[in-house]
Protein backbone atom coordinates (compact mmCIF):
# COMPACT_ATOMS: atom_id res chain seq x y z
CA UNK A 1 0.00 0.00 0.00
CA UNK A 2 1.14 3.66 -0.26
CA UNK A 3 1.08 6.44 1.95
CA UNK A 4 -2.34 8.71 0.65
CA UNK A 5 -2.27 11.10 3.55
CA UNK A 6 0.86 12.13 6.09
CA UNK A 7 0.27 15.16 8.55
CA UNK A 8 3.69 16.90 9.80
CA UNK A 9 3.09 18.32 12.73
CA UNK A 10 -0.30 20.04 12.37
CA UNK A 11 -1.60 22.47 15.27
CA UNK A 12 -4.96 24.31 15.34
CA UNK A 13 -5.52 27.20 17.37
CA UNK A 14 -8.75 29.60 17.85
CA UNK A 15 -8.71 32.88 19.43
CA UNK A 16 -10.36 33.66 22.66
CA UNK A 17 -12.05 36.51 23.90
CA UNK A 18 -10.83 38.62 26.90
CA UNK A 19 -8.06 40.19 27.76
CA UNK A 20 -5.33 39.07 27.84
CA UNK A 21 -5.56 37.70 24.56
CA UNK A 22 -5.23 34.01 24.34
CA UNK A 23 -5.39 31.18 22.29
CA UNK A 24 -6.97 27.39 22.53
CA UNK A 25 -4.79 24.99 20.90
CA UNK A 26 -7.72 22.47 19.79
CA UNK A 27 -5.37 20.22 17.40
CA UNK A 28 -1.23 20.33 19.55
CA UNK A 29 1.63 18.85 17.08
CA UNK A 30 0.13 16.09 15.01
CA UNK A 31 1.53 13.85 12.70
CA UNK A 32 0.39 10.62 11.26
CA UNK A 33 0.22 8.95 7.73
CA UNK A 34 -2.62 6.57 6.30
CA UNK A 35 -2.40 4.60 3.68
CA UNK A 36 -4.43 3.22 0.70
CA UNK A 37 -7.77 1.14 1.73
CA UNK A 38 -6.82 1.54 5.51
CA UNK A 39 -9.70 2.33 7.87
CA UNK A 40 -7.90 4.65 10.39
CA UNK A 41 -9.59 5.21 13.81
CA UNK A 42 -9.38 8.40 15.92
CA UNK A 43 -10.50 8.36 19.34
CA UNK A 44 -11.02 10.92 22.33
CA UNK A 45 -13.39 12.36 24.35
CA UNK A 46 -15.54 15.17 23.26
CA UNK A 47 -14.08 18.67 22.67
CA UNK A 48 -10.86 16.74 22.11
CA UNK A 49 -10.16 18.19 19.03
CA UNK A 50 -10.87 15.53 16.85
CA UNK A 51 -13.29 16.83 14.71
CA UNK A 52 -10.89 19.84 13.92
CA UNK A 53 -8.13 17.73 12.99
CA UNK A 54 -10.67 16.00 10.60
CA UNK A 55 -11.64 19.48 8.89
CA UNK A 56 -7.79 20.55 8.71
CA UNK A 57 -7.52 17.94 6.46
CA UNK A 58 -9.68 19.38 4.20
CA UNK A 59 -9.13 22.65 4.75
CA UNK A 60 -12.03 23.93 6.28
CA UNK A 61 -9.96 25.01 9.21
CA UNK A 62 -6.88 27.30 8.82
CA UNK A 63 -3.43 25.44 10.43
CA UNK A 64 -1.42 27.31 12.75
CA UNK A 65 1.47 25.46 12.08
CA UNK A 66 2.77 21.58 10.22
CA UNK A 67 1.89 20.09 7.03
CA UNK A 68 -0.40 18.29 5.23
CA UNK A 69 0.90 15.75 2.33
CA UNK A 70 -1.87 14.61 0.09
CA UNK A 71 -0.40 11.64 -2.48
CA UNK A 72 2.83 13.04 -2.05
CA UNK A 73 1.86 16.51 -2.54
CA UNK A 74 1.70 19.46 0.04
CA UNK A 75 -2.14 20.51 0.02
CA UNK A 76 -2.31 23.11 2.90
CA UNK A 77 -0.27 26.27 0.55
CA UNK A 78 -2.06 26.01 -2.09
CA UNK A 79 -4.50 27.90 -3.56
CA UNK A 80 -8.43 27.55 -2.98
CA UNK A 81 -8.94 27.27 -7.03
CA UNK A 82 -5.43 24.91 -6.71
CA UNK A 83 -7.12 22.97 -3.98
CA UNK A 84 -10.59 22.23 -5.90
CA UNK A 85 -9.13 19.96 -8.40
CA UNK A 86 -7.95 17.81 -5.74
CA UNK A 87 -11.52 17.97 -3.27
CA UNK A 88 -13.11 15.39 -5.34
CA UNK A 89 -10.85 12.66 -4.09
CA UNK A 90 -11.68 14.25 -0.33
CA UNK A 91 -14.73 13.59 1.44
CA UNK A 92 -16.17 14.58 4.55
CA UNK A 93 -19.35 12.41 6.07
CA UNK A 94 -20.71 14.86 9.00
CA UNK A 95 -21.84 13.82 12.63
CA UNK A 96 -25.20 15.48 11.86
CA UNK A 97 -27.14 13.64 8.71
CA UNK A 98 -30.10 16.26 9.35
CA UNK A 99 -28.12 19.06 8.79
CA UNK A 100 -26.17 17.60 5.62
CA UNK A 101 -28.94 17.69 3.03
CA UNK A 102 -31.14 20.83 1.74
CA UNK A 103 -34.50 20.71 2.97
CA UNK A 104 -36.07 22.00 -0.32
CA UNK A 105 -34.09 18.93 -2.33
CA UNK A 106 -34.97 15.46 -2.82
CA UNK A 107 -32.45 13.00 -1.47
CA UNK A 108 -31.80 11.58 -4.67
CA UNK A 109 -31.14 15.58 -5.93
CA UNK A 110 -28.98 16.02 -2.85
CA UNK A 111 -27.07 13.47 -3.75
CA UNK A 112 -26.20 13.88 -7.76
CA UNK A 113 -25.67 17.58 -6.47
CA UNK A 114 -22.01 17.52 -6.10
CA UNK A 115 -22.05 16.03 -10.15
CA UNK A 116 -22.82 19.45 -11.25
CA UNK A 117 -18.65 20.38 -10.29
CA UNK A 118 -16.68 17.31 -10.11
CA UNK A 119 -18.49 16.07 -13.74
CA UNK A 120 -20.35 18.71 -15.88
CA UNK A 121 -20.81 16.93 -18.39
CA UNK A 122 -23.31 15.27 -17.42
CA UNK A 123 -26.97 15.61 -18.20
CA UNK A 124 -29.54 16.11 -15.60
CA UNK A 125 -30.56 12.54 -15.84
CA UNK A 126 -27.56 11.22 -16.21
CA UNK A 127 -26.59 12.38 -12.87
CA UNK A 128 -29.93 11.25 -11.28
CA UNK A 129 -29.09 8.27 -12.57
CA UNK A 130 -26.16 7.58 -11.25
CA UNK A 131 -26.95 8.61 -7.43
CA UNK A 132 -30.15 6.44 -7.89
CA UNK A 133 -27.72 3.59 -8.56
CA UNK A 134 -25.44 4.75 -5.48
CA UNK A 135 -28.32 5.36 -3.27
CA UNK A 136 -29.63 1.10 -4.05
CA UNK A 137 -26.24 0.26 -3.29
CA UNK A 138 -26.58 2.04 0.63
CA UNK A 139 -29.91 0.55 1.01
CA UNK A 140 -32.52 3.22 0.35
CA UNK A 141 -35.19 2.21 -2.12
CA UNK A 142 -36.55 4.43 -4.99
CA UNK A 143 -39.30 5.27 -2.84
CA UNK A 144 -37.14 6.58 -0.19
CA UNK A 145 -34.44 8.36 -2.46
CA UNK A 146 -37.48 10.64 -3.92
CA UNK A 147 -38.36 11.67 -0.52
CA UNK A 148 -37.49 15.10 0.95
CA UNK A 149 -35.09 15.22 4.33
CA UNK A 150 -37.85 15.59 6.83
CA UNK A 151 -39.36 12.45 5.35
CA UNK A 152 -36.83 9.88 6.17
CA UNK A 153 -35.42 8.64 9.50
CA UNK A 154 -32.03 9.68 10.68
CA UNK A 155 -30.67 5.95 9.83
CA UNK A 156 -32.14 6.69 5.95
CA UNK A 157 -30.48 10.42 6.37
CA UNK A 158 -26.89 9.03 7.24
CA UNK A 159 -27.13 6.44 4.17
CA UNK A 160 -27.71 9.66 1.82
CA UNK A 161 -24.98 11.34 3.44
CA UNK A 162 -22.69 8.47 2.47
CA UNK A 163 -23.58 8.11 -1.07
CA UNK A 164 -23.25 11.88 -1.48
CA UNK A 165 -19.92 11.35 -0.18
CA UNK A 166 -18.74 8.54 -2.23
CA UNK A 167 -21.52 10.00 -5.73
CA UNK A 168 -17.31 11.84 -6.67
CA UNK A 169 -15.54 8.35 -6.06
CA UNK A 170 -12.90 9.57 -3.11
CA UNK A 171 -9.85 7.96 -2.58
CA UNK A 172 -10.33 9.38 1.34
CA UNK A 173 -13.29 9.94 3.29
CA UNK A 174 -13.40 11.43 7.12
CA UNK A 175 -16.00 10.09 8.89
CA UNK A 176 -16.83 12.62 11.95
CA UNK A 177 -18.96 10.47 14.19
CA UNK A 178 -21.49 9.30 11.50
CA UNK A 179 -23.09 7.36 14.18
CA UNK A 180 -23.15 9.14 17.21
CA UNK A 181 -26.31 10.82 16.45
CA UNK A 182 -28.63 7.71 15.94
CA UNK A 183 -29.70 5.27 17.45
CA UNK A 184 -27.59 1.61 18.59
CA UNK A 185 -29.65 -0.23 17.17
CA UNK A 186 -29.44 1.92 13.48
CA UNK A 187 -25.36 2.40 14.74
CA UNK A 188 -24.48 -1.17 13.91
CA UNK A 189 -26.02 -0.78 10.13
CA UNK A 190 -24.44 1.88 9.56
CA UNK A 191 -21.16 0.48 10.80
CA UNK A 192 -21.53 -2.46 8.72
CA UNK A 193 -22.50 -0.35 5.56
CA UNK A 194 -18.93 1.67 5.75
CA UNK A 195 -17.64 -1.75 6.15
CA UNK A 196 -18.90 -3.32 3.35
CA UNK A 197 -18.13 0.07 1.16
CA UNK A 198 -14.34 -0.06 2.35
CA UNK A 199 -14.20 -3.72 1.22
CA UNK A 200 -16.15 -2.89 -2.40
CA UNK A 201 -14.42 0.01 -3.35
CA UNK A 202 -10.72 -0.22 -1.39
CA UNK A 203 -11.97 3.01 -0.13
CA UNK A 204 -9.41 5.00 2.96
CA UNK A 205 -11.05 6.24 5.55
CA UNK A 206 -10.95 7.95 8.73
CA UNK A 207 -13.50 7.14 11.13
CA UNK A 208 -13.57 9.91 14.12
CA UNK A 209 -15.63 8.36 17.64
CA UNK A 210 -15.63 9.01 21.07
CA UNK A 211 -16.81 5.51 21.19
CA UNK A 212 -13.74 3.32 21.36
CA UNK A 213 -15.92 0.05 20.88
CA UNK A 214 -17.28 1.17 17.59
CA UNK A 215 -13.43 2.26 16.38
CA UNK A 216 -12.00 -0.70 17.79
CA UNK A 217 -14.35 -2.95 15.55
CA UNK A 218 -14.04 -1.16 12.03
CA UNK A 219 -11.12 -0.34 12.08
CA UNK A 220 -7.56 -1.98 12.07
CA UNK A 221 -5.30 0.96 13.36
CA UNK A 222 -6.30 3.39 16.39
CA UNK A 223 -5.43 6.61 16.99
CA UNK A 224 -5.74 7.66 20.64
CA UNK A 225 -6.56 11.69 21.16
CA UNK A 226 -6.92 13.83 24.56
CA UNK A 227 -6.67 17.93 24.65
CA UNK A 228 -5.48 18.17 21.09
CA UNK A 229 -2.43 15.60 21.36
CA UNK A 230 -1.94 12.39 19.97
CA UNK A 231 -1.03 9.81 23.20
CA UNK A 232 -1.19 6.80 21.60
CA UNK A 233 -1.19 5.26 18.11
CA UNK A 234 -1.51 1.27 17.43
CA UNK A 235 -3.07 -1.69 15.72
CA UNK A 236 -6.13 -2.55 17.58
CA UNK A 237 -5.30 -6.28 17.82
CA UNK A 238 -2.61 -4.40 19.99
CA UNK A 239 -4.62 -1.52 21.58
CA UNK A 240 -7.11 -3.18 22.32
CA UNK A 241 -5.74 -5.97 24.85
CA UNK A 242 -2.84 -3.96 26.14
CA UNK A 243 -3.15 -0.58 26.36
CA UNK A 244 -0.02 1.34 27.03
CA UNK A 245 -1.21 5.14 27.75
CA UNK A 246 -3.04 5.60 30.58
CA UNK A 247 -6.01 7.17 28.81
CA UNK A 248 -6.42 4.54 26.52
CA UNK A 249 -7.15 2.40 29.44
CA UNK A 250 -9.50 4.86 30.71
CA UNK A 251 -11.38 4.96 27.76
CA UNK A 252 -11.34 1.15 27.61
CA UNK A 253 -12.83 0.57 30.91
CA UNK A 254 -15.52 3.04 30.58
CA UNK A 255 -16.74 0.60 27.48
CA UNK A 256 -20.10 -1.03 28.91
CA UNK A 257 -20.06 -4.35 28.41
CA UNK A 258 -23.31 -7.08 28.02
CA UNK A 259 -21.76 -9.95 29.65
CA UNK A 260 -24.16 -11.28 32.39
CA UNK A 261 -21.27 -12.01 34.35
CA UNK A 262 -19.72 -8.39 33.86
CA UNK A 263 -18.77 -5.46 35.99
CA UNK A 264 -17.95 -2.24 34.99
CA UNK A 265 -14.44 -1.32 35.88
CA UNK A 266 -14.20 1.58 38.17
CA UNK A 267 -12.29 4.97 36.07
CA UNK A 268 -9.88 5.74 38.60
CA UNK A 269 -8.71 9.42 36.91
CA UNK A 270 -9.25 12.53 38.82
CA UNK A 271 -11.61 14.93 37.53
CA UNK A 272 -10.82 17.33 34.36
CA UNK A 273 -9.46 20.27 35.12
CA UNK A 274 -7.46 21.24 32.14
CA UNK A 275 -8.88 24.30 29.65
CA UNK A 276 -6.50 22.87 26.72
CA UNK A 277 -2.73 21.66 25.87
CA UNK A 278 -0.14 23.63 25.19
CA UNK A 279 1.80 23.97 28.02
CA UNK A 280 4.72 21.94 29.68
CA UNK A 281 4.40 18.28 30.93
CA UNK A 282 1.59 15.91 29.83
CA UNK A 283 -1.68 16.84 28.63
CA UNK A 284 -3.12 13.95 30.83
CA UNK A 285 -1.26 15.00 34.21
CA UNK A 286 -3.88 16.22 36.02
CA UNK A 287 -5.91 13.47 35.71
CA UNK A 288 -3.25 10.47 35.16
CA UNK A 289 -3.52 7.89 38.37
CA UNK A 290 0.14 6.80 37.63
CA UNK A 291 1.91 10.46 37.33
CA UNK A 292 4.96 11.57 38.81
CA UNK A 293 7.15 15.06 38.52
CA UNK A 294 8.45 14.38 35.68
CA UNK A 295 5.02 14.14 33.76
CA UNK A 296 4.08 17.55 35.27
CA UNK A 297 7.34 18.97 33.94
CA UNK A 298 8.27 17.19 30.66
CA UNK A 299 6.02 16.80 27.98
CA UNK A 300 6.28 13.20 26.48
CA UNK A 301 7.00 12.65 22.60
CA UNK A 302 5.16 10.42 20.89
CA UNK A 303 7.64 7.41 20.44
CA UNK A 304 7.88 3.68 19.10
CA UNK A 305 7.80 1.52 22.06
CA UNK A 306 7.76 -1.59 20.07
CA UNK A 307 7.24 -2.23 16.51
CA UNK A 308 4.09 -0.83 15.39
CA UNK A 309 3.24 1.31 18.46
CA UNK A 310 3.44 5.06 19.26
CA UNK A 311 2.96 6.30 22.61
CA UNK A 312 3.14 9.11 24.41
CA UNK A 313 4.25 8.26 27.77
CA UNK A 314 7.23 8.44 29.87
CA UNK A 315 6.55 5.72 32.10
CA UNK A 316 4.77 3.19 28.92
CA UNK A 317 8.34 1.16 28.89
CA UNK A 318 7.41 0.11 32.34
CA UNK A 319 4.00 -1.96 31.33
CA UNK A 320 5.64 -4.19 28.78
CA UNK A 321 2.45 -6.43 28.82
CA UNK A 322 0.06 -3.45 29.37
CA UNK A 323 -1.49 -1.18 31.53
CA UNK A 324 -3.34 -3.33 33.76
CA UNK A 325 -7.43 -2.60 34.03
CA UNK A 326 -8.70 -0.88 37.02
CA UNK A 327 -9.49 -2.91 40.37
CA UNK A 328 -12.67 -4.29 40.58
Amino acid sequence: MSVLLDLRGVTVRYPLTGRPRRELVAVDDVSFTLESGEMLGLVGESGCGKSTLGRAILRLVPLAAGEVHWQGRRVDTLSRKEFRGLRRGLQLVFQDPHACLDPRMTIVESVSEPLRSFEPGLSSSQRTERAAALLDKVGLSPELSNRYPHQASGGQLQRAVIARALISNPQLVVCDEPVSALDVSVQGQIVNLLARIRRERGLASLFISHNLAVVAGLCERVMVMYLGRIVEIAPRALLVPAPLHPYTRMLLDAVPSIAPTARRRPVTVAPADVQGSGGAGCAFAARCPHVVARCRSERPLLQTIREGRLVACHRAAEWPAGLPPAAH
